[in-house]
């Protein structure tokens, strides 16, 4: 008996080839920060930024895509040429049983060596620390913003605070003009 010479591939029905998704959340897919660290702006300069891994348990991941993690007191510190980062409160998982995480544990954060390096050096300079600034998911990683920061005196704070009040006003009246020019 011959052979079928051509190959015949029957389209499948278009109605369950796709069938809707579920939107994903948010801060899981990397949208929106999982924590930010409003706060460190207003106290410190942040001059240098860099992105760290954190080495977290899986009851710590699914309380961050819960939204419980806050980074308000929380800094870096470099010891041993290792990166932590202490007092990140992370809380506890909602579905979690008695072997749930400690929420204020010490968590070692993944750089590479020369990143380290650069970071020490930067924060043995008078005054200098880590801050976290924000936290996120990358690629399904939780990923964490470090900046290199300087401590604001209270003159620095209200300095600041009268800029942005000065830039306020500024696009307010440049706003009213062209409102009031008929554009």
């Amino acid at each position: 008996m011959p052979r079928q010479s051509s190959h015949v591939v029957v389209p499948r029905d278009s109605a369950d080839a796709k069938k809707p998704a579920r939107p994903r959340d948010p801060v899981a897919s990397g949208e929106r920060d999982a924590a930010t660290n409003r706060a460190a702006s207003h106290n410190y300069f942040l001059l240098d930024r860099f992105e760290a891994g954190v080495a977290l348990r899986g009851t710590e991941v699914k309380s961050i895509r819960e939204g419980k993690a806050n980074l308000k007191d929380s800094y870096g510190l470099i010891k041993d040429g290792e990166a932590f980062l202490l007092n990140m409160h992370i809380g506890p998982y909602s579905h979690g049983n008695i072997a749930n995480h400690d929420e204020t544990r010490t968590r070692k954060l993944l750089l590479h060596r020369d990143e380290v390096r650069k970071l020490l050096s930067k924060t043995q300079i008078k005054g200098h620390t880590l801050i976290p600034t924000r936290l996120y998911f990358r690629n399904g990683r939780v990923k964490c913003e470090l900046a290199v920061a300087k401590g604001k005196q209270d003159w620095d704070k209200r300095e600041t605070e009268r800029r942005r009040e000065a830039d306020r006003e500024a696009r307010a009246a440049i706003k009213a003009n062209k409102h009031r020019m008929g554009r």
